[in-house]
C-alpha cells in the first residue's frame, strides 16, 4: 500500500511516500481503508520534534491522527463494528499512521460516521472536534449560561470549538481575522473579535474560559479580561503550561489547564449527535491528494486556514 511516512525529525524535506505491507489488525483492532483523512499542527510539530520531550515520535513514522473510512476486516474480539461499516476515529499518538491507504485502529477509539456526513467531512472531525470538547467541558469546565472567548475562532479546532460552545448555551466571543468574520457569525458566535482592527481581547465581557486555539499571545494579555476565577485552557500542552497548571493554584483562583487530548470513542459519539441535530459541520479550508502531503503540510504551517485541511484519497 502507498503511505507517507519520515525516518527523522525535521522539515518537511523529510516526507516521503513508500510501498510498504498492509498492517493486520489485532483481536482488539480494526483495519481500515481510508478514504480520507486531515491535516493538524501536531502533525508537523512532532516531524520538527518541537514535542520529542512530551510526545516523542517512534521512527519510521506515518504522520496523521484523523481518519474516515471503511472496515475491511476486524479482530476477533471486536463487537461494536462489522466489515464494512464506516468509522471515523482519532488514533492514538502510539499508533497515528493515517496518512496511509490501510491503517488499523483499536475498536475503542472509532465511531459510526453519522448518515449524510461525507468521508472529507468525517475526517476533519476527530483531532480537532475532541479538542474542543475537551478543551470545553474537561478542562475548562464550562457550564450553560457562561461567556467563553475562543481565540483562532475560524481554524481546525475554534470552529468546532465555536459550535460545540453554542450547543451548550452559552455565550461566545470569537476571535478571528477579518475575512473570516461572516463566517465565524454564521456558525453562531455572539460576539466577534477582528484581530485586524483590535490588537487586544478587550470587550465589556469578563470571560469564565479563554480556550486559546492559536497560542501565541501570553497569558498574561488575557488577564484583563477573564473573571476571577476563569480557567485558560490552551489547545496545545507545553512544559511551561504544564507547570503553571500546578503552581497557579498557590497564589490565584484563575487557572491554566493546557488540554491533554484523551482520543476514545465516547466523546466521538457524543460530537456524532451533534452532527445529526444540525449542531455541528466541517468547513473544508482545501483538499489534497496523498502525493500533495506534503503541501497540504505547508498550507496548515501558513497559520491562515478556515476551518481543516483534507487528504482525499
Amino acid at each position: 500500500m502507498k503511505a507517507i511516512h519520515y525516518k527523522q525529525y525535521g522539515d518537511l524535506s523529510q516526507l516521503e511516500e513508500v510501498e510498504i505491507d498492509r498492517p493486520k489488525p489485532t483481536a482488539s483492532q480494526i483495519l481500515v481503508k481510508v478514504e480520507a483523512s486531515a491535516i493538524n499542527p501536531i502533525d508537523w510539530k512532532l516531524l520538527s520534534g518541537s514535542f520529542r520531550a512530551i510526545m516523542p515520535v517512534k521512527f519510521p513514522a506515518i504522520p496523521g491522527f484523523d481518519l474516515a473510512g471503511e472496515v475491511i476486516d476486524v479482530g476477533a474480539a471486536v463487537t461494536q463494528f462489522r466489515i464494512g461499516d464506516r468509522i471515523y476515529a482519532c488514533q492514538d499518538i502510539k499508533q497515528l499512521g493515517t496518512a496511509a491507504e490501510y491503517t488499523v485502529v483499536e475498536e475503542h477509539l472509532a465511531a459510526l460516521i453519522p448518515e449524510g456526513l461525507s468521508a472529507g467531512e468525517a475526517a476533519g472531525i476527530p483531532l480537532a472536534g475532541l479538542t474542543a470538547l475537551q478543551g470545553l467541558r474537561n478542562c475548562g469546565g464550562l457550564n450553560a449560561g457562561e461567556h467563553v472567548l475562543i481565540v483562532g475562532g475560524s481554524g481546525g479546532v475554534g470552529h468546532y470549538a465555536l459550535q460545540i460552545a453554542k450547543a451548550m448555551d452559552t455565550n461566545v466571543t470569537a476571535v478571528c481575522s477579518t475575512g473570516n468574520v461572516e463566517m465565524v457569525r454564521d456558525l453562531g458566535a455572539d460576539t466577534v473579535i477582528d484581530y485586524n482592527k483590535q490588537t487586544d481581547f478587550a470587550t465589556d465581557i469578563k470571560y469564565d474560559v479563554v480556550l486559546d486555539c492559536v497560542v501565541k499571545s501570553p497569558y498574561k494579555s488575557f488577564a484583563a479580561v477573564m473573571q476571577a476565577d476563569a480557567v485558560y485552557v490552551p489547545a496545545l500542552p507545553s512544559i511551561s503550561f504544564i507547570i503553571k497548571s500546578y503552581l497557579m493554584p498557590l497564589y490565584t483562583k484563575r487557572r491554566v489547564k493546557p488540554v491533554m487530548l484523551k482520543t476514545n470513542g465516547i466523546d466521538l459519539n457524543f460530537l456524532s449527535n451533534l452532527v445529526r441535530e444540525g449542531k455541528l459541520r466541517t468547513i473544508i479550508d482545501s483538499s489534497y491528494s496523498l502525493n500533495e502531503y506534503y503541501k497540504a503540510f505547508e498550507r496548515n504551517q501558513t497559520g491562515r486556514t478556515r476551518g481543516k485541511i483534507i487528504i482525499n484519497f
